[in-house]
């Protein structure tokens, strides 16, 4: 046998003996004293199930037991308890999630002691809906008190999957609701200086600008926006998430869109590294549409010449570059070249 396979070989007898370790450990209900007075109530598949699931031992008799507390709704410490255990089994069952709320609210359970259960679950189940949506409700409420942990702990998620979209979700949620804007804008930008293609963060970061209560909205923030688009661009112009972003900052205001002279400038800076730059074209094309009208040295870095000069023969030429640079999407630069207005055809 093989260095590996005898490697291979003692990590599954190690796995085994983990399991019946566990297995070993786990003593079944209906040998626990407290559970003596419950009458399990099994699962009704109906007297003749197609295919019937083979569930091992522990998960039948533990749900069975699980249904007989549902069926008398008994709102106790064991009950409690006894959704712990289900939940281990499958964290996925929205109805123990939800009867585990009802007994949480019942006996006025310690809430910051339920958000380190959940944290404990979520390690391997981080796209779990019922998870989030029970830590949501947990932290809804704690209120205030939760700000700080659920930050912590989207940022713990962010660390092993940084585009979760259920932990991007539940932090707009906490920002919203709980606070704590103060420090997003810099943890934004820590993530996009790990990462400059996160587009999860570049989402993030315009969301904050738009409804952060002390930034003062995207116009207020537009102009130093910019500038972090232009350096952005400038590390990779091949990078479409600050393209968008910068797109973003104009959205329902073409006139502020086309008077920028930052914008210009971007679109100049990396037309003179590259004419085949797709985005910076595209946004040039856009600007074109918008009646803009280009610069001579920005005409001269596509290498056109004077006669080239107006929006309607630049934007033809821009759409036809792109098609074939862009050959990936050539019927959506073929639809953009329709769109082109050609002030002859009025």
């Amino acid at each position: 046998m093989s260095s590996s396979e005898s490697d291979a070989s003692l990590e599954g007898e190690e796995d085994e003996f983990e399991e019946e370790h566990e297995a070993e450990k786990w003593v079944p209900l209906s040998e626990r004293a407290e559970w003596a007075d419950v009458r399990p109530l099994p699962q009704d598949d109906g007297p003749h199930p197609v295919v019937p699931i083979l569930y091992t031992p522990r998960f039948r008799q533990t749900m069975d037991y699980f249904r007989a507390i549902l069926a008398l709704d008994e709102r106790s410490p064991r009950s409690l308890l006894l959704t712990q255990e289900v939940i281990m089994l499958n964290a996925g069952n929205y109805t123990v999630w939800h009867f585990r709320r009802l007994v949480l609210q019942d006996l006025s359970s310690d809430l910051l002691e339920e958000l380190k259960f959940i944290e404990r679950i979520a390690e391997s189940n981080y796209k779990n809906y019922q998870i989030w949506h029970h830590r949501r409700w947990t932290a809804e409420k704690l209120g205030s008190a939760a700000m700080i942990s659920e930050l912590h702990f989207t940022e713990k998620v962010f660390s092993k999957d940084a585009k979760n979209y259920h932990a991007w979700s539940h932090r707009q949620w906490v920002l919203r609701t709980l606070g704590g804007w103060e420090g997003e804008l810099d943890f934004c930008d820590k993530l996009l200086q790990q990462d400059i293609y996160n587009n999860s963060a570049w989402n993030q970061r315009f969301f904050v600008i738009k409804n952060s209560p002390y930034l003062g909205g995207v116009q207020g923030m537009r102009e130093m926006e910019i500038k972090y688009c232009k350096d952005a661009i400038a590390v990779d112009s091949a990078n479409e998430s600050p393209w968008r972003y910068l797109k973003g900052l104009f959205k329902g205001d073409n006139e502020a869109l086309v008077r920028s002279g930052a914008v210009a400038d971007i679109i100049l800076q990396e037309l003179q590294k590259s004419k085949e730059c797709i985005f910076a074209l595209d946004l040039l094309l856009d600007l074109l549409n918008l009646g803009y009208e280009p610069p001579h040295d920005l005409i001269k870095s596509l290498g056109l010449d004077k006669d080239m000069c107006s929006a309607f023969k630049m934007a033809t030429f821009i759409c036809t570059c792109l098609k074939k640079i862009d050959a990936m999407r050539v019927l959506y630069w073929d639809w953009r070249l329709a769109a082109v207005v050609n002030p002859s055809d009025g």
